[in-house]
């Protein structure tokens, strides 16, 4: 199975990468943390990127927030799957510049986004691209989606 690369502009932004991480060990991905900047380590990042693929990873995950270049970066020097984290920022707009600028990629350098601190989210996402090809992965999905189901009936009967 291919690892994921979850690549975090700052080691601030941990709290909320770590929920991909969790989710990630969870159904069993092994993964890679790394802290790379668009701007601080711009030939670290892009080395990473570049060499990604051979590295044995398959998807990337990209958490950043205010200007958020770090998804794109990555995404520029790979034809891996990048998904974007935009990290929530209490500087201007709690998040929603993070959002913007992951999001508006140009044609021909596609990022996925998740919400605003959507960890979770973008773990799960990793993990349905690698199932494609992972019959075992994909049924672990298929559990997950029913137990998620099951409480959530059973919520609703206690409301009864």
């Amino acid at each position: 199975m291919k690892k994921v690369a979850i690549i975090m502009g700052s080691d601030s932004d941990l709290p909320v990468v770590q929920k991909a991480a969790d989710t990630l060990r969870a159904f069993g991905v092994s993964y890679e943390m790394h802290v790379y900047s668009a701007h601080r380590t711009p030939e670290q990042a892009r080395d990473f990127a570049v060499n990604a693929r051979s590295n044995g990873f398959g998807v990337i995950i990209a958490a950043a927030g205010m200007a958020a270049h770090l998804a794109g970066a990555l995404a520029a020097n790979t034809t891996l799957p990048v998904i974007g984290i935009p990290m929530k920022s209490t500087i201007f707009t709690n998040g929603i510049d993070a959002l913007l600028s992951t999001v508006q990629m140009p044609s021909g350098i596609p990022v996925a986004t998740v919400a605003v601190d959507g960890a979770v989210n973008a773990a799960l996402l990793a993990i349905e691209m690698l199932a494609i090809t992972d019959e075992e992965l994909a049924a672990k999905l298929d559990a997950k989606r029913a137990s998620d189901a099951e409480k959530v009936l059973a919520k609703d009967a206690a409301l009864q």
